[in-house]
């Protein structure tokens, strides 16, 4: 029995089916390959922000700069310029920054248990403070711009001791800590209290630390005219220069500021550093190199 098919393929017809056939496949081993490439994408991506993550924690540092306080009969300027500029030199050093300005209580509060999730037995931590501090007993506050203060409880109640800081990195185990306190300024609370002491308290360093103030303990500076204070441009400048030891940095900064001040204002460096820490040691070799 003969069957007749009720249509007839033509050559024509079989091959448009296998070009259209190849097409498709083509299409597919195309798309495959492209996902395939972002599946590896991502992955990489996600690797390196791993790896981003574990450098970040080795350098550290957290940035406040406060100006606006309503209690002060005017802003002060400077210190948030100096936050900026501090950070953008520490970024360039490899240091995660995390800076805040005109920050109140919670901010400061948040800003420090930020720090405190980061930081590792390998970390360089790193506190900077530009605004007005006060001595309350034997320790010294940063104080946030919304602080109500009358008498010498308020300090404890709304500042930030620098000291209880320092002893959060002592008690994380960061492997050297750095301060540096820009808030020997009048403040405008002091006259409030029936006892009073001007600028501020010795900051005791813990193992492994390094410190400067704006002044000598119970030294109260003026700001000078400039975008930046006094301690700040000098400290800047130290940091772009050749120098790269932060102790070395510290006290020329100590130097420049007295040199500077004609004597008016003479900062205070107090170390307990049992290994130097280096800034910015990849540039300041090679600038050594081309210079040799």
């Amino acid at each position: 029995m003969n069957l007749r098919l009720p249509f007839r393929v033509s050559r024509r017809s079989v091959t448009t089916l296998a070009v259209l056939i190849g097409t498709v496949s083509l299409a597919i081993g195309a798309h495959a390959a492209l996902y395939k490439r972002s599946v590896d994408a991502t992955q990489a991506a996600a690797v390196a922000a791993v790896d981003d993550s574990a450098k970040g924690t080795g350098k550290l540092a957290l940035v406040i700069g406060n100006g606006h306080y309503p209690d002060a009969n005017a802003p002060l300027t400077q210190p948030i310029n100096d936050a900026r500029a501090l950070s953008a030199t520490l970024r360039q050093d490899g240091f995660d920054v995390d800076m805040i300005e005109d920050a109140g209580k919670a901010d400061m509060t948040l800003a420090v248990e930020r720090l405190k999730s980061k930081i590792r037995p390998d970390s360089v931590v790193m506190l900077f403070f530009a605004g007005y501090g006060v001595q309350a007993g034997r320790e010294s506050y940063m104080i946030p711009v919304d602080a109500a203060i009358w008498k010498e409880a308020d300090v404890r109640r709304d500042g930030t001791s620098i000291e209880s800081v320092l002893r959060m990195m002592k008690q994380r185990g960061a492997r050297a800590k750095l301060v540096v306190v820009d808030a020997s300024r009048r403040n405008p609370y002091e006259r409030r209290f029936r006892a009073y002491s001007h600028g501020l308290a010795p900051i005791n360093a813990p193992d492994n630390a390094l410190i400067l103030s704006s002044a000598t303990p119970g030294k109260v500076v003026d700001d000078t005219k400039g975008k930046n204070s006094l301690l700040v441009a000098q400290l800047l400048d130290n940091l772009n220069s050749q120098t790269s030891g932060a102790e070395a940095i510290f006290s020329k900064t100590r130097a420049s500021v007295s040199q500077a001040s004609a004597g008016q204002q003479v900062p205070s460096v107090s170390s307990s550093l049992l290994d130097d820490v280096r800034f910015r040691p990849e540039m300041q070799a090679t600038t050594a190199k081309a210079g040799s």
